[in-house]
């Protein structure tokens, strides 16, 4: 993975563990409890390079596991969560499409706190399928130094549960959103069987 890209991907991932104390976080389990989700050493082609289980801290967020895998420079990233809430199944529920706002906002948010630039993101999420299972979706991008980066912001509700998973590229990098979505091509349908 690039410097700029591991900056960027490490930007995201503070975003999702902001406000959590020192040793709340420990490796997350293989095969998450609540959704049987399994996360192997590889899943459909790309590799697990680590996995965080993040416990519940009152007033600040729920529960939750975040797995990071790479498919060459590609970046994929699962958080399973719940928000605190049961969530119903799908991408167009309403618990989805307020989450799906939430996330995009913090992403963008943070992202900006850490001085990138030009941040551009369309409007009005789509909904994007891979495999049998539909996302809300959304693609943002923001500039570093003399790069772009870009990243596919997916948002489902999966037994029970939130599963978001942001995939994360650089034009430096030679990938493009067709390669992006390759990847996740590959990934959700193996990981979510």
């Amino acid at each position: 993975m690039s410097r700029t890209m591991a900056v960027f991907a490490a930007v995201l991932l503070w975003a999702v563990t902001a406000g959590v104390p020192a040793g709340a976080q420990t490796p997350a389990p293989s095969v998450h409890p609540g959704t049987k989700l399994s996360f192997a050493p590889t899943v459909g082609g790309a590799r697990l390079e680590n996995s965080m289980h993040f416990a519940a801290v009152a007033g600040v967020r729920g529960a939750g596991d975040t797995y990071t895998y790479s498919v060459g420079k590609i970046q994929i990233t699962v958080d399973v969560f719940d928000a605190g809430r049961r969530v119903g199944p799908g991408a167009v529920n309403p618990t989805v499409a307020n989450q799906f706002e939430t996330e995009a906002n913090a992403s963008e948010q943070q992202i900006r706190a850490a001085g990138y630039t030009r941040f551009e993101r369309p409007t009005v999420p789509s909904t994007c399928t891979y495999g049998a299972t539909a996302f809300r979706c959304i693609v943002y991008s923001a500039q570093t130094g003399g790069t772009r980066l870009y990243s596919k912001l997916l948002l489902t509700g999966y037994n029970g549960y939130f599963v978001k998973i942001a995939v994360i590229w650089s034009i430096a990098d030679k990938n493009t959103l067709t390669e992006a979505d390759q990847a996740l091509n590959n990934f959700i349908p193996a990981l979510m069987h």
